[in-house]
């Protein structure tokens, strides 16, 4: 992106709760940021939902908080379309002062997993869909948006509706020239299940790059509607009664010729396929954290509301955890469905891919396929019923040990300790509004 004529930049590098964190700039610094000119404390990268630094943390004891370099990421300048001022955000990642990578930074976390790939020759590709719902949030509770032609409250469902997407064509035609802006591959746009819910699948890309895409699509998403008059929110569950939202994630792997070593050339797939399904069912309860992030993300997982909840996988099903899709063998994949909206891409990807790899490396054997409305099966493995569970597997499972670095492990789980401990200090009828924009 050119930066000239460009009065400020924003520098920003991605926090535990997937938030953006980083400083407004003069443009004029954008020159010096690959000489490492931009610093900020480590710590910061593990603040809690509201911005405030983990108590007793032993990163400030161990460095005495001291500054991290911040070095730009290879996704380079993306312009802001949702800011009156043109500007545009660098992304950033931080590193300690030797230049090794921070691995309490989510970015690093997944540059970490896709190296193991990495080192057999293997690369990456993924593709994620996007929920999110556009709402009112000017009352004491989160309302559907009203709807632009009528001037009415959205009052039902409108599933695949052309027309419900057609009412709302300012805004998605802003998010479609934004993204392209920006460099992100938005695809197919639909209205979902639940009130003022919509989908937008992100094209398939080198894994990095679609985590990339992810994280800076949130931002477009909750910029724009602001833009518009209304809110947009990525929460695992706005409505207590409505479908809630997901982020499922398709990814194959590629060797060194570019062919995909998940296909057998017919329907059921590789060994390989078959090994990285079971790493991901075996690592799956103890990720729930990872996947169902926030006190709200277990709202969603509940039997029947659209939404995973047993470890579990099927051929062309969309009541499983873990679906293989149909279609061309060439395009064998798997399709990981239990990730609310709320997520954070990179460690969500760091999570999937890793335990994926763990299965290749043990050569893990999954179970038979599951059939049928698996919410009725009995005996399954089951995510965490709820948020503290959640914290409590992920802390101490050693298959979550391998796949991810310790301090990433230690920093994400006291984060969301002091955000535990948050949430019940304030009236739960106010939760809504933490929840709203920051993830």
């Amino acid at each position: 992106m050119d930066l000239s004529g460009l009065k400020t930049i924003r520098i920003a590098a991605c926090d535990m709760n997937g938030q953006m964190r980083g400083k407004r700039l003069p443009a004029g610094m954008a020159a010096k940021l690959d000489s490492g000119a931009a610093r900020m404390p480590i710590s910061t990268l593990n603040v809690d939902l509201w911005g405030c630094d983990v108590e007793d943390n032993p990163l400030v004891f161990e460095t005495g908080d001291a500054d991290g370099v911040m070095l730009p990421t290879e996704r380079g300048a993306v312009p802001m379309p949702w800011l009156k001022s043109a500007s545009a955000l660098v992304p950033m990642a931080m590193y300690w002062e030797d230049g090794s990578a921070f691995l309490g930074d989510p970015r690093h976390v997944l540059a970490d997993v896709l190296s193991r790939y990495a080192e057999r020759g293997w690369t990456v590709v993924a593709a994620t869909e996007m929920e999110f719902s556009l709402l009112d949030d000017s009352g004491l509770r989160p309302s559907p948006p009203i709807d632009p032609q009528t001037g009415r409250e959205l009052d039902q469902q409108s599933v695949l509706s052309v027309a419900e997407l057609d009412a709302f064509d300012d805004f998605f035609t802003d998010l479609y020239d934004g993204a392209e802006m920006m460099g992100i591959p938005a695809q197919s746009a639909i209205s979902e299940a639940g009130l003022g819910q919509f989908e937008i699948n992100l094209n398939h890309q080198e894994a990095m790059r679609a985590a990339d895409d992810a994280w800076l699509f949130k931002a477009l998403v909750k910029g724009l509607a602001r833009k518009h008059g209304f809110a947009a929110t990525f929460m695992a569950k706005p409505y207590p009664q409505e479908a809630g939202n997901g982020m499922h994630v398709h990814f194959s792997v590629e060797d060194k010729d570019g062919s995909n070593v998940f296909d057998n050339g017919g329907d059921t797939g590789s060994d390989l396929l078959m090994h990285a399904v079971a790493g991901c069912l075996a690592a799956m309860p103890a990720s729930s954290l990872i996947f169902a992030p926030h006190g709200n993300s277990y709202d969603r997982l509940v039997p029947g509301a659209h939404a995973p909840v047993s470890a579990a996988w099927a051929y062309e099903n969309r009541t499983a955890a873990i679906r293989i899709p149909g279609g061309s063998p060439k395009a064998r994949r798997i399709e990981h469905r239990v990730a609310g909206g709320d997520i954070n891409p990179y460690l969500m990807l760091a999570t999937v891919l890793g335990s994926a790899l763990a299965g290749i490396e043990d050569q893990m054997q999954p179970p038979a396929p599951s059939e049928g409305n698996i919410y009725e099966i009995k005996g399954l493995p089951q995510l965490a019923a709820d948020w503290e569970t959640a914290i409590n597997w992920f802390e101490s499972d050693p298959l979550i040990a391998r796949v991810l670095p310790e301090l990433a492990i230690r920093n994400l789980v006291m984060t969301k300790r002091q955000e535990l401990k948050g949430f019940a200090e304030r009236p739960r009828e106010s939760h809504w509004l933490s929840w709203l924009e920051a993830v």
